[in-house]
């Protein structure tokens, strides 16, 4: 099993910044790939980054691309997501999650976090 535990949301301004962190225990040998979701309320969880974390290849989605960056530290098992000029639009709750290989821009992960609502006013 892997545990992963987010922080990092807040309620900011629009063009502010934000980090979100992500940090995972238990048996994260296990995991190679880390990515970042988010829900908005009425709408489907969406993909918002990837990393994997041996050698650090990303994928970002169209709309966070530029603006986004998604990182890691493997000596910390943390991930990070830093959110840079953000936008209403932006406003959901963050999660963290983990699979065992291949990056997909799907949900198809294995292990989730509970969560970190981001909240941007205009």
């Amino acid at each position: 099993q892997v545990q992963l535990v987010e922080s990092g949301g807040g309620l900011v301004q629009a063009g502010d910044s934000l980090r979100l962190s992500c940090a995972a225990s238990g048996r994260t040998f296990s995991s190679s790939v880390m990515g970042w979701f988010r829900q908005a309320p009425g709408k489907d969880r969406e993909f918002v980054a990837a990393i994997t974390w041996r050698v650090g290849n990303t994928a970002y989605a169209t709309s966070v691309k530029g603006r986004f960056t998604i990182s890691r530290d493997n000596a910390k098992n943390t991930g990070y997501l830093q959110m840079n000029s953000l936008k209403p639009e932006d406003t959901a709750v963050y999660y963290c999650a983990a699979r065992g290989a291949g990056m997909i821009t799907t949900p198809d992960y294995n292990y989730w976090g509970q969560g970190t609502q981001v909240t941007v006013s205009s």
